[in-house]
């Protein structure tokens, strides 16, 4: 489906282990390491998302084990101190959790990620029920598509509508996710917007624009020497 982007449902694990309120904390511990996660989602009434237990909320029990807190921890780190108490996941878990809708496009679920700074989410329906979990590592899968695929949206959905009559082809090729363009264009004044729009297809690593304007006409243009061409390389560096 070209210029459509990847949405968080083509990446998401659907088979999702759940902690119910009551899950005790020897029972968190034990499926966080069965499944060999770093996070697990509560659920409360019809599998709805309420929270999310991580291995850093259970840790809090070692780390004030055996000492007694100074005032700056008792002050500064109440809630820590909480969790360091708890023995059920209602008591332990971060809430509301942060999740995304499985028709979130993936750069909207990396922002959401690196905003609440997690290394998963859970993924819920517009009624909050869960339906998946998506990784970090799921996130990356898009840099894995095909690099005629990429060349082939290029083609279709942006270097035909921008340039439909060059007057010499553009030729787009793709090498492990970097896209290079060559070729002439009649409106040079585009080249900033064909690297945009590049960089906002989904598996597109780099961009190196490298088209030129048409050729000088040495009659009509006699200040110019023959053959001078206009070249505007751009590469998405120089994108501002």
């Amino acid at each position: 489906m070209h210029g459509t982007p990847h949405l968080v449902s083509d990446v998401m694990t659907q088979r999702v282990v759940a902690l119910g309120r009551s899950a005790t904390f020897k029972d968190i511990v034990k499926a966080i390491r069965q499944w060999n996660v770093s996070a697990l989602p509560v659920v409360g009434e019809e599998d709805r998302v309420v929270g999310v237990v991580s291995e850093a909320d259970l840790l809090r029990k070692e780390e004030f084990r055996g000492g007694d807190p100074d005032r700056y921890d008792r002050l500064d780190r109440l809630s820590d101190l909480v969790k360091a108490g708890a023995v059920t996941a209602e008591e332990l878990m971060t809430a509301p959790a942060v999740t995304v809708r499985a028709n979130d496009t993936l750069g909207q679920a990396a922002r959401t990620m690196a905003r609440a700074k997690v290394k998963r989410l859970p993924v819920v329906s517009d009624e909050g029920t869960l339906l998946g979990i998506v990784s970090r590592s799921d996130l990356l899968k898009v840099f894995l598509r095909d690099d005629e695929d990429i060349a082939e949206e290029i083609r279709d959905e942006v270097v035909a509508h921008l340039f439909p009559a060059p007057p010499e082809p553009v030729r787009v090729e793709v090498h492990d996710g970097v896209v290079r363009l060559t070729g002439r264009v009649r409106d040079t004044t585009l080249v900033p917007v064909v690297s945009r729009l590049i960089l906002g297809i989904e598996g597109v690593v780099d961009v190196d624009c490298a088209l030129a304007g048409p050729p000088r006409v040495p009659d009509l243009d006699p200040d110019l020497p023959e053959g001078d061409t206009a070249r505007w390389p751009w590469r998405a560096g120089s994108i501002t």
